[in-house]
């Protein structure tokens, strides 16, 4: 029976494995960074184990009781028209360690100009998804390491076609509070299409995310390191606005090595004053820098930078994140202690 099990078990991975990046799954609204303090940090911050009650919405190991009766807001205008928005919530439901949390992530695509297949204009639609999510994490009996699972139920609707669909992301966290240290590891949006948007059966973006985190002692200064897409190596691609041309008109490709791939999977980032009323976080993402470098040009991609004042009961929190001389993105959080 246990062998079956791991057999079933091991080909459901495997599948998974089949690494979905960029275009190659659907749901991917469900990768987008959750609060100003992650975007601020670069990215997919999964080792904050503290108040943030929108952390879990990645990594569910994180939910601890300093979140109880925590309520968190975030919204942005990412690119275009394009808004999107976290809310989530934490509850200690007794007096020891058990903590029920819940979120809600929503994506609105803005109106889109309709045409059939002659180019004659129809009518406008619009496009929108969202994701609910309850989770629940524990600590392993007599060990620094908490297990955490998130549970998500996912609808989209793009014109007329919709798809609702379900997944788990299951999180582990090793917690060293004697050195303030924590390192996980999350395997993300483990799941299916309940219902397609027309007959084909798409994946979901399966991730598999790792991070270690601290904070410097007799230093107010907290590092964050993460590795995003561990699922896939090869993450990194030739840029065709990169090649060379020689004078006997022989192109040559952008060379991709293996330092290439292994920095587009880091992310780095520090928070300046963690734990006083006012902290500042900056970040850097490798991958979406050197994706959306322009050569011979800076434009700072990949950059982004943040704060965060605590007054009273409530927390404001503000990200800029740069993604090209074009475009960028603000994001706008709130927390609020109900306690």
């Amino acid at each position: 029976m246990t062998q079956k099990v791991f057999l079933v078990v091991s080909l459901f991975i495997s599948h998974l494995l089949t690494a979905q990046i960029g275009g190659k799954a659907t749901y991917q609204f469900l990768n987008l960074v959750n609060s100003p303090r992650m975007a601020a940090l670069g990215g997919k911050v999964v080792t904050n184990y503290d108040y943030d009650p929108t952390q879990p919405l990645f990594n569910p190991a994180s939910i601890n009781p300093a979140m109880d009766n925590q309520l968190s807001l975030n919204y942005t205008n990412y690119i275009g028209d394009v808004n999107y928005g976290t809310a989530a919530y934490a509850y200690l439901w007794d007096r020891r360690t058990q903590v029920l949390h819940a979120g809600i992530t929503y994506v609105n695509y803005g109106k889109f100009d309709g045409y059939d297949e002659a180019g004659n204009p129809t009518s406008s639609f619009s496009g929108g998804e969202v994701a609910l999510s309850i989770g629940h994490a524990r600590n392993i009996a007599f060990t620094n390491f908490h297990v955490g699972v998130n549970l998500k139920l996912i609808s989209s609707k793009l014109e007329n076609y919709s798809s609702f669909g379900g997944a788990l992301d299951i999180g582990l966290m090793y917690v060293y509070e004697d050195w303030d240290l924590q390192i996980t590891g999350v395997a993300r949006n483990l799941g299916t299409q309940f219902t397609p948007y027309h007959e084909e059966y798409e994946p979901l973006p399966f991730e598999l995310i790792f991070g270690i985190s601290q904070t410097l002692e007799n230093v107010p200064i907290r590092w964050h390191f993460t590795l995003e897409n561990m699922q896939q190596w090869n993450v990194a691609f030739s840029n065709p606005s990169r090649e060379q041309t020689d004078l006997e008109g022989n192109v040559q490709k952008e060379n991709i090595n293996f330092i290439d791939n292994a920095f587009r999977h880091m992310i780095a980032g520090i928070e300046l004053f963690p734990e006083s009323g006012f902290n500042i976080r900056l970040g850097y993402n490798f991958r979406r820098g050197e994706e959306l470098r322009i050569a011979e040009k800076r434009a700072f991609a990949g950059l982004s930078a943040g704060f965060a004042i605590k007054l009273n009961k409530l927390r404001l929190s503000y990200s800029y994140s740069k993604y090209s001389t074009a475009a960028s993105s603000s994001f706008f959080g709130l927390n609020i202690d109900l306690q």
